[in-house]
């Protein structure tokens, strides 16, 4: 934990940023430029104006909707960039609506060069067109695919073509309250039956007032995740729900028991501790399911908890699972400079030392596996859990209508079987129907 203040003492809190999907080298280092290759940046190889002199250097514009700590973040990146090399000049440009104004521009001229990316977003505008490809940089320039996680690349893939690499990877795990389990003489779970236990042991009610709940289930967005540690998965080959079955119901029935049976939580219960209070920070929740992103909140302001993460538990028969999430970066179709913007990608996001640096800076997972190599990640108990769950973690499901069909079809009946208002059957039943709907209307990008 030593090293964690070290850290905090230079980044601020940018985690709740990094929730939409939703979630920080050697600085010396990051200067020696080239990707994965030994090319270094300008040596592009291609068409782009690569500049006549030392002193005519290519300036890209780098879009990103990330500001305060999370711009300062993006322009220490930057910086190291253009001091590495005397060709390419970046400069970060904060948009906010960024997409919008994206794609406004790629249809009337003014494009970026170079795109911060949100890696789901893909399966819906690679087909309109708006973003280069990258399989032929990535073959001449030897950048490994193995390099990075299989799930990350393919949320950047569409139709076959690769659109970006990515800059950040993150999974929920796990978090606990190593206090509340040692008085309670309890072990980390790493079942649903050992999670469930837990949960019971460290819930307290007051009559009829819920003081601490064991386990939150606050989000119901995770039933994916659950579905994972079930054997199932959202979607079939044929691009239709596939949670109308024994799996799905097996999901809901545990969510149900921890709810009504074991009463380990009641909906609503975060909110009602009033505005800017965190459940978990003040003892109130004794385990909950989040990301690496909320680590830097938890060590700032959680100055009397001591927590734990553990990969989450497995379900009845063993299986794994967890959402992956995070962020790429990708050249518009518009850019001016692909070549040029190429070098800059390759640079931050396939070269050890400078994703590394990317981590130091930001206490984001970098996508870039060897990175996650280092002792900064190895030799620390809180970052361990996640680089075992990357392993086997799962992106969203790529089909074009997943993102609709998870909002407007499954998320509010889920919600509605939460508050008791509906039969598991039927929620099922009415997910699918209404999923399968939406997911047909939304096949094709139009």
């Amino acid at each position: 934990m030593k090293k964690w203040m070290m850290v905090m003492l230079v980044t601020v809190l940018f985690g709740a940023m990094l929730a939409a999907c939703g979630g920080g080298g050697n600085g010396g280092s990051a200067g020696n430029g080239g990707g994965a290759s030994n090319g270094g940046a300008g040596n592009s190889g291609g068409g782009g104006d690569t500049g006549s002199s030392k002193t005519e250097k290519v300036k890209l514009t780098f879009w990103g909707d990330w500001g305060g700590e999370g711009q300062k973040q993006f322009e220490t990146m930057v910086d190291a960039f253009n001091k590495s090399q005397d060709k390419i000049e970046v400069k970060y440009v904060l948009q906010q609506d960024m997409v919008t104004k994206f794609l406004t521009a790629a249809t009337s001229g003014g494009s970026p060069d170079i795109l911060f990316w949100d890696r789901w977003r893909t399966s819906l505008y690679a087909p309109k067109n708006v973003l280069r490809p990258i399989d032929d940089y990535m073959e001449r320039d030897g950048v490994n695919k193995e390099d990075f996680y299989e799930e990350s690349l393919k949320e950047l893939t569409n139709n076959g073509k690769l659109y970006g690499l990515p800059l950040t990877v993150d999974a929920r795990a796990l978090f606990y309250n190593k206090k509340m389990f040692a008085d309670a003489g309890l072990e980390a779970p790493t079942t649903w039956d050992e999670l469930e236990q837990a949960a019971k042991t460290l819930t307290k009610w007051n009559g009829s007032k819920l003081e601490t709940a064991g386990f939150s289930m606050a989000d119901p967005g995770l039933f994916n995740m659950y579905l994972q540690q079930a054997g199932g998965q959202m979607l079939s080959e044929d691009g239709k729900t596939n949670f109308n079955n024994e799996k799905g119901k097996q999901v809901l029935e545990f969510w149900q028991r921890l709810l009504n049976e074991d009463k380990v939580y009641k909906v609503g219960f975060e909110q009602g501790l009033g505005e800017g209070t965190d459940a978990f920070v003040t003892g109130k929740v004794a385990m909950l399911y989040t990301g690496p992103w909320m680590m830097s909140t938890y060590n700032k302001y959680g100055k009397d908890l001591d927590y734990g993460i553990v990969p989450p538990p497995a379900g009845p028969n063993g299986d794994k699972g967890s959402v992956m999430g995070g962020f790429g970066l990708v050249i518009p179709q518009g850019s001016k400079h692909p070549d040029e913007a190429w070098e800059f990608i390759k640079w931050w996001t396939a070269n050890k030392d400078n994703a590394l640096l990317w981590a130091k800076t930001s206490l984001n997972m970098p996508g870039f596996k060897p990175a996650l190599e280092d002792a900064f990640f190895t030799e620390d108990p809180l970052w361990k859990p996640f680089t075992e769950t990357l392993e086997f973690a799962k992106t969203r499901p790529t089909h074009p209508g997943y993102s609709v069909m998870e909002e407007n079809a499954l998320i509010p009946n889920l919600q509605l079987l939460l508050q008791n208002k509906q039969s598991i059957d039927d929620t099922l039943k009415k997910a699918q129907e209404q999923g399968d709907k939406l997911l047909e209307e939304n096949a094709v990008v139009k």
